[in-house]
């Protein structure tokens, strides 16, 4: 009797024991972090072509295309002649993932805050900081990793396992 009892409570004992841990998932992918001050001054806009490689949303306004670089800033790509778009920029935004257009402005996730970019003068018009929540990893892990103070995520990269 008393071992069956034993053998009860040991299992018990030790779950008790382990409650207060929690062991978080690991992701599959690395958060890459910048300085608050360093983001707040990289939207820009750059001339010329730029290879998509890693393409999000699309958004068009016409002759123009908006295609967004994920964690990188949108690609400028006029459609004047449907056969034959050209790159013609791309608006340096990291972190970004999502956009949307009205009137000249795009507004533009730059990581955490808001951008309003005016497409006619190629410049930033208004930032709303910590407008968004963190990025989740693409695999939708939160980070839990201590980063220095004024830093911000923008991008996740995939793990070299």
């Amino acid at each position: 009797m008393r071992k069956r009892i034993f053998l009860f409570i040991l299992p018990c004992v030790a779950l008790f024991a382990l409650a207060g841990y929690y062991i978080y998932p690991v992701s599959a992918y690395i958060p890459v972090f910048m300085e608050r001050e360093e983001l707040e001054r990289s939207v820009s806009y750059r001339d010329g072509e730029r290879d998509l490689v890693n393409p999000g949303k699309i958004y068009h306004k016409a002759p123009y295309i908006y295609v967004n670089e994920k964690y990188k800033g949108v690609h400028v790509i006029n459609n004047s002649v449907p056969a034959a778009p050209k790159r013609e920029g791309f608006i340096i935004a990291p972190g970004c993932i999502d956009m949307a257009i009205k009137g000249n402005i795009l507004y533009l996730d730059n990581s955490v805050d808001l951008v309003a970019f005016d497409l006619v003068a190629k410049s930033v018009t208004e930032r709303v900081k910590n407008a968004f929540p963190e990025p989740l990893s693409p695999d939708g892990y939160a980070c839990y990793i201590e980063r220095p103070e004024n830093y911000v995520l923008v991008e996740w990269k995939k793990r070299n396992n």
